[in-house]
């Protein structure tokens, strides 16, 4: 007989409710609202990537423009240093005197509001993150628009959520829904975009909460479309033989990437550190962040704003060595000591940027391959390891470039990296400012164990019980005696039946309302409602029914004759956790004798 056979009539019906996922109907509602989330979020992702033109033209050219003009025709020449100066003050003003949250790079904050302030975010954030953030970016610091508006696609699913009766896991997977839809709308990369939400802002991976972020990704491919924003956007048609030597070439790459990762993240806490040992408000630190940013755009240009133009470039193979290697060390420089001071910016474009330059000044050291092609894994190893997210870092180069025949080599190098930055370093750059706030985030998606468990694998089965015939009395002088080994202990009958459980506060109850010291076990519990338990059950079923009902112990009966076969309590469920701890920690050989 198989081992999957099924072994009586109740372990059919039982089975019956169990399933793979816990989802309801429910998400069909969620995933409704995420529609007009998502076409909220396209919105604002339009409106700002255009008043960060805006703001560029009326810095640097003093024209009232949307036109797409380039940082390195301004003519203002050495004048130029003060204009991130000037932008910078205007956001260290909007950040005292608006909100402090649209500080930073826009996803630590929306992290922090989804485990810590129950997914909401208010209308100022929504409102004033992607006004600093085209304010800064359009006044040349070196950022990506992406973080902003994420945090601002957050805000707005946050916002609508909160005007709609939700519970707090609908709230923060309609704040996700927006971010994903805002990630989409900057650079047409859905599927990046929902793993970003999987590997780094949920906390989880349902279908409750995957179905309706997938939904809004999708509404926003299609809606950006309607404003003839490309996809993809930097498209890329190289390709790369594979071989072992191409796969040492491609590991060495993700190795590569992820110490540039963990220097990059060093750089930016430190300065930060930095920032805050000087003794003035932090409202001015953005001032001088500014002007580091405007000297570093003095020495090179290219290195100032979102730069896209490069990223075109590195993947062209139109970059030489010398210029590759001085983009990288002044973005560096102006990035970390820019993002440290605390002004509004996002992280995503830099990190591709920084990356895409190493990986085009060690393309000349490398094995033969398309132009280009070591800028793009360089690029997506750099985003993977220093945000932990190599999913996200593969699917947003294959979506960016159009490029699937790049998949094997994107994953070898971002898995690398991946793996590096997680040896060397206990926290990404995006999670390391929450843990500076005295909150610890695990980013490990596990089954909980109680889910697997049953009843049976963990009850004591040996129990001692009390017979219903014993007095109240003697069940008083039973429970106080130095002997009595538990804290309460099951009632049953001639016929091993359960008729309740006794503990000390339920024989003082009995005493308060008057019931005589000679009533017995069985006429007190008499039509008194049991909760029990069976062995067939899965812990977590079970552990959250004694919460509910706020006992720490239950009778287990059998279902076919309804005696007591074993007893469970909370002490009895950590043997699980046991067993977990044991499975993580415990060497052993099958095979060998060890």
């Amino acid at each position: 007989m198989s081992v999957l056979s099924v072994k009586s009539n109740h372990s059919v019906k039982t089975s019956h409710h169990l399933g793979d996922f816990t989802t309801d109907p429910r998400v069909v509602v969620i995933s409704a609202i995420s529609v007009a989330v998502a076409s909220a979020a396209v919105m604002a992702g339009i409106a700002l990537l255009q008043l960060i033109k805006l703001a560029t033209n009326i810095a640097y050219f003093g024209r009232f423009s949307f036109a797409d003009l380039k940082l390195q025709d301004s003519p203002l020449g050495l004048w130029m240093v003060l204009v991130p100066v000037a932008g910078s003050l205007i956001i260290g003003l909007m950040a005292r005197y608006g909100s402090e949250k649209i500080r930073g790079h826009g996803i630590p904050e929306a992290i922090e509001a989804i485990l810590l302030g129950r997914s909401k975010l208010d209308a100022k954030v929504a409102i004033l993150k992607p006004l600093s953030s085209a304010v800064a970016i359009g006044t040349g610091g070196p950022f990506g628009a992406e973080g902003p508006i994420i945090m601002t696609g957050g805000a707005i699913g946050s916002l609508i959520a909160q005007m709609l009766p939700v519970t707090d896991n609908e709230r923060k997977t309609l704040l996700v829904a927006g971010a994903a839809a805002g990630m989409t709308t900057v650079f047409g990369t859905p599927i990046a975009a929902i793993m970003l939400a999987v590997e780094l802002l949920l906390f989880e991976w349902t279908p409750r909460s995957f179905i309706p972020v997938t939904v809004a990704a999708v509404v926003a491919g299609v809606e950006r479309t309607f404003f003839h924003m490309s996809a993809p956007l930097f498209p890329f048609a190289g390709s790369v033989d594979i071989s072992l030597i191409q796969l040492g070439a491609w590991v060495l790459i993700g190795i590569l990437s992820g110490l540039l990762s963990g220097v990059l993240t060093r750089l930016v806490y430190g300065c930060e550190d930095a920032f805050m040992r000087l003794p003035i408000h932090w409202m001015w630190w953005p001032m001088i962040g500014g002007l580091v940013v405007g000297i570093g755009g003095l020495v090179e240009p290219h290195a100032l704003s979102v730069g896209y133009d490069n990223l075109a470039a590195m993947l062209g193979g139109g970059m030489v060595l010398k210029g590759a290697l001085l983009l990288l060390v002044v973005k560096a420089i102006i990035w970390s000591v820019a993002l440290g001071s605390g002004t509004s910016g996002g992280v995503l474009a830099p990190l591709l940027i920084m990356g895409g330059a190493m990986g085009t000044a060690l393309s000349g050291y490398l094995p033969s391959a398309s132009p280009g092609f070591w800028a793009l894994l360089a690029m997506a190893a750099t985003m993977g390891g220093t945000m932990r997210s190599p999913l996200t870092a593969t699917f947003f180069a294959v979506e960016l470039t159009g490029n699937t025949h790049v998949l094997l080599p994107l994953i070898a190098a971002c898995g690398t990296a991946h793996a590096v930055t997680v040896l060397l370093m206990r926290r990404s750059i995006l999670t390391e400012k929450v843990a500076r706030r005295g909150h610890h985030l695990v980013r490990e998606y596990r089954v909980d164990p109680f889910a697997l468990a049953r009843v049976r694998e963990v009850m004591t089965k040996v129990v001692e019980t009390v017979p219903d015939t014993m007095t109240l009395h003697g069940a008083a002088a039973f429970l106080t005696h130095p002997k009595t080994g538990h804290p309460s202990f099951p009632v049953v009958d001639a016929n091993h039946r359960v008729l309740g459980v006794i503990d000390p506060p339920s024989v003082l109850r009995w005493r308060r309302v008057g019931k005589h010291r000679t009533a017995t076990l069985g006429s007190l519990l008499a039509g008194s409602k049991i909760t029990v338990a069976y062995p067939d059950e899965y812990l977590d079923r079970l552990a959250d029914r004694l919460s509910q009902i706020n006992v720490a112990h239950l009778p287990v009966i059998s279902r076919e004759d309804q005696r007591l076969i074993g007893y469970i309590g909370w002490k009895d469920l950590m043997r699980v956790r046991a067993k977990r701890q044991a499975e993580e920690t415990q060497k052993t050989s099958f095979f060998g004798g060890g």
